[in-house]
């Protein structure tokens, strides 16, 4: 097998799991992850990423204090977010939703079983551990971009160790709350969390796998 075959192959296996055992990840692994992950390229070599990792104890309490200051306290952003989905991003938005729901069986119209779905990202999935990733402020869109290829260096490297993950942007809605919790400075922008562990792969939520775009949708070939 080649290497690009073995990243093919990572990537091809890799998906966003919802539903954790509680069976932590050996320190040593978690060590691993991070040292590999920190190779990951960025902008004029400045690797602005900064991770708070957690395990035992501490993911449980942060976990209660993050449903606790959900349900009581106001959604904050450090980074603006999104401000639609237009044409075909809200498309695959709404297919892989779906595709959610239809697996855990709630029903169109179902706000209820919606809202407890989504509220399940702030339950971490019943992860053992949950990463904290920020950026420094100053370094603004190219050190959150930068970033990016951490989450994804991060999760293959799980991955090839057969530990399973999840990208949160969810967790940043309470971005103050959540720098506030480790104490993390006002001069950073805390981005994303990534909750990891080992799937329940009896789980329904993670039966499915989303869709990928064909090359003719995301190539424009110039000649």
């Amino acid at each position: 097998m080649t290497r690009i075959d073995t990243l093919d192959d990572l990537l091809s296996d890799r998906f966003s799991c919802r539903a954790f055992t509680p069976k932590p990840v050996p320190r040593d692994q978690i060590e691993r992850i991070l040292e590999v992950a920190r190779k990951a390229p960025s902008w004029c070599n400045a690797q602005p990423w900064q991770v708070v990792v957690t395990q035992g104890d501490a993911t449980d309490k942060f976990r209660a204090a993050l449903m606790s200051e959900v349900q009581n306290g106001s959604p904050k952003l450090d980074l603006e977010g999104p401000e639609n989905y237009p044409g075909v991003y809200g498309d695959r938005r709404r297919t892989v939703g779906w595709q959610l729901y239809d697996a855990v069986g709630v029903k169109k119209g179902d706000r209820i079983g919606s809202a407890n779905q989504m509220m399940r990202n702030f339950t971490l999935f019943d992860a053992p551990h949950v990463a904290i990733l920020t950026s420094p402020r100053a370094l603004g869109p190219y050190g959150a971009m930068d970033s990016g290829g951490f989450v994804l260096a991060f999760t293959l490297a799980a991955q090839a160790l057969g530990i399973d993950t999840i990208p949160q942007a969810a967790v940043a809605n309470y971005a103050g709350f959540v720098r506030q919790y480790f104490g993390i400075g006002d001069d950073r922008n805390m981005l994303c969390a990534i909750s990891f562990g080992y799937a329940d792969r009896s789980h329904a939520a993670n039966s499915f796998r989303s869709e990928r775009a064909p090359l003719d949708d995301i190539v424009d070939w110039r000649s």
